[in-house]
């Protein structure tokens, strides 16, 4: 796609009421694509859609409910007529050592993450089989090498990363491209809020260059963008991330460089502390399945 072709398009984008999705709903309305939000926080949703320059929408729906997408699967498609994008970025994560993790937390991680992208793809595909349209997963450096204490933000970008590139295999004959999306440590609320634990904070600051940096939001979504523009099958919102792909069978045991002595300082530090979905899209997440808890009884 050239720039011009994304003018009038329908683009979904989930995880759209704050980072990474809220810049791309505004990034890509600004080049003429009309916008369909949806989110667990229909307040911001409300006001990121008030302030883009292209028609726009948004959904209050929890990703990880068939039922509840499928419904706006079929309602975006009859407000827009049609739907040519879909970003599948909702996602939340939880830190702290395995053995310790709170396993509602860590079981949510995988539902959202993966479960959730899953969801979006399947309620939204047969609409981009009859646009020939284009799926863009957002993963992570964490799809590309593991990092201690984060076992289950790992995992379920490893699985959407896997599921992504089997899709695209799947659905190239129909016309439909799929691409995955890595980011690094990029500032968003969920970073943020991860480094408000000490320990979090710390052991990333121990991984190595460059991958123990924050990133500014803006350029990497621009890459996002342009990523969508070109239907491309992987997207890098920081340039040295694809060199990571070559050597990513050696970055296991380049990570541990963090070494067994430290690790476990850390870990001591971490006992007996139970961590919760970090930012406020986690805070977002945790309020609606308790609200929803307290609707079922």
């Amino acid at each position: 796609m050239s720039r011009a072709v994304l003018e009038g398009r329908v683009a979904v984008v989930t995880g759209a009421a704050r980072g990474v999705g809220e810049l791309l709903a505004r990034k890509l309305s600004a080049r003429g694509v009309r916008i369909a939000l949806v989110g667990l926080e229909p307040d911001r949703l409300k006001q990121v859609s008030e302030r883009l320059h292209a028609e726009s929408a948004h959904w209050h729906a929890d990703v990880t409910d068939h039922e509840a997408m499928t419904r706006v699967a079929a309602q975006v498609e009859e407000r827009f007529g049609r739907v040519d994008i879909v970003v599948a970025n909702a996602g939340v994560a939880t830190g702290g050592p395995f053995a310790e993790s709170d396993p509602e937390s860590w079981r949510r991680v995988i539902e959202v993450n993966l479960i959730g992208s899953a969801v979006t793809g399947r309620v939204f595909l047969p609409a981009l089989v009859r646009s020939r349209g284009y799926l863009l997963q957002i993963a992570s450096l964490a799809a590309i090498t593991p990092a201690p204490m984060m076992t289950a933000y790992c995992a379920s970008k490893s699985g959407v990363e896997a599921y992504a590139h089997s899709l695209r295999a799947e659905v190239g004959h129909q016309g439909v491209r799929v691409g995955v999306a890595y980011l690094s440590w990029t500032d968003t609320d969920m970073v943020r809020g991860a480094d408000q634990h000490d320990v979090m904070r710390e052991l990333r600051q121990r991984l190595p260059w460059p991958a123990n940096k924050t990133y500014p939001l803006g350029p990497a979504v621009d890459r996002i963008v342009a990523g969508i523009e070109r239907r491309a099958a992987h997207v890098y919102g920081q340039w040295w991330l694809r060199g990571m792909q070559g050597v990513r069978g050696w970055l296991p045991g380049l990570i541990g460089t963090v070494g067994p002595r430290e690790m476990r300082r850390f870990a001591d530090r971490l006992a007996g502390v139970r961590t919760g979905l970090v930012g406020a899209g986690g805070a977002a997440d945790e309020q609606h399945r308790a609200a929803s808890a307290t609707h079922r009884d």
